[in-house]
């Protein structure tokens, strides 16, 4: 059934090749990715996009493949072989679009399939570390001069500070005394970080760091190696937005330098690896300094602290709500997941300085 469904999508799309078969690729957790094998031995990767969670799934689609392009026009010195291998490529409908919106409404769109490649879950060596700074570095270095506003807002207010602290505040308004005991002390370092953690948020509504294009989902996951382990290309450009600097920075070093999972309940094996730290800032700042201002490069420290923390604070938030927003698999899952980033950022500032 699956194969019959995905074969008849695969047909809408402009290509030179006969599907065959299909694997599921794991990689995203919103939407379904599917490896499709044609008898040409020619790679597709085929995506349905969730609509439930993407409001605007032909605006996501135009901000992938405009920055896709984009990225293709900076690079064109480079042969189309290699050109394929560091910039994802889209793949029309035999209708001239993007994607293909079927009889149930699901939205899909095709790529080229970069063979030989591989990604990594978990960062095991500073080299990765390295690499995925370089990968992260040089998409916002590249991109730096493209105009922001032709790209819509995927997910509104995803990283905006005021808006998290809102959200917190509403949530301790209704929450239940037992969850507020049991979540007493999260909530009190959450207040005492609240002036700290709006200082970006500030910055940049004040006009003092610029708003630029963003990946906004730079875990190390979505970065892709070649097999010797060097950097190839971003992947996962769903919530590429405009933004700035410091939340494609600090995501990529929340999830890169916790030396255990975010919803370890051993908060001592919950600490932030300061070597991973320093391997991923030389690789980022070799690519994009260039194109950073003296306040962007200021600020990329406390970047990585307030990145951390807008995962503590909408974990706890939605602990406070009776988990309606993130799955769990025990009761107070989203706690232990609150209190694994506050236990994070505990590590990181006795271990990083802030400018």
């Amino acid at each position: 059934m699956k194969n019959e469904l995905l074969n008849s999508i695969f047909r809408y799309f402009e290509h030179d090749s006969e599907y065959d078969s299909f694997s599921v690729l794991a990689s995203g957790h919103i939407n379904d990715t599917y490896l499709v094998h044609t008898k040409s031995d020619n790679k597709f990767v085929l995506q349905r996009i969730n609509h439930g969670v993407f409001k605007d799934v032909p605006g996501l689609i135009s901000n992938k493949v405009l920055v896709s392009e984009y990225l293709r026009k900076k690079m064109s010195h480079l042969p189309e072989d290699q050109l394929q291998r560091n910039v994802l490529t889209f793949v029309k409908t035999k209708e001239g679009a993007f994607y293909h919106k079927d009889t149930e409404g699901n939205f899909w769109n095709l790529m080229i399939f970069i063979d030989n490649s591989q990604t990594f879950e978990l960062v095991t060596d500073k080299e990765i570390a390295y690499e995925g700074g370089k990968l992260s570095g040089e998409f916002l270095n590249l991109t730096s001069d493209f105009d922001e506003s032709k790209l819509i807002d995927v997910i509104p207010k995803f990283h905006d500070m005021s808006f998290r602290y809102w959200q917190f505040d509403e949530a301790m308004k209704t929450a239940s005394d037992e969850r507020k005991e049991k979540a007493n002390d999260c909530i009190q370092k959450v207040e005492e970080l609240r002036e700290e953690m709006h200082i970006i948020q500030n910055l940049k509504d004040a006009g003092e760091i610029r708003t630029r294009v963003t990946h906004n989902d730079t875990k190390i996951s979505n970065a892709l190696f070649d097999m010797e382990n060097k950097g190839l290309c971003v992947i996962d450009t769903d919530t590429v937005m405009p933004g700035i600097v410091h939340y494609d920075f600090g995501d990529a070093i929340r999830t890169i330098c916790n030396t255990a999972a975010e919803d370890e309940k051993d908060l001592d094996k919950v600490t932030f690896n300061e070597s991973f730290y320093h391997a991923y800032v030389k690789g980022f700042m070799e690519k994009v300094e260039s194109s950073l201002t003296p306040a962007e490069i200021k600020y990329l420290p406390l970047g990585a602290k307030s990145m951390i923390f807008i995962m503590a604070i909408r974990f706890l938030t939605d602990f406070l709500n009776n988990d309606v927003y993130y799955k769990t698999i025990y009761a107070e899952h989203n706690l232990v997941r609150a209190k694994n980033q506050l236990k994070l950022i505990e590590s990181f500032s006795e271990k990083i300085t802030l400018n």
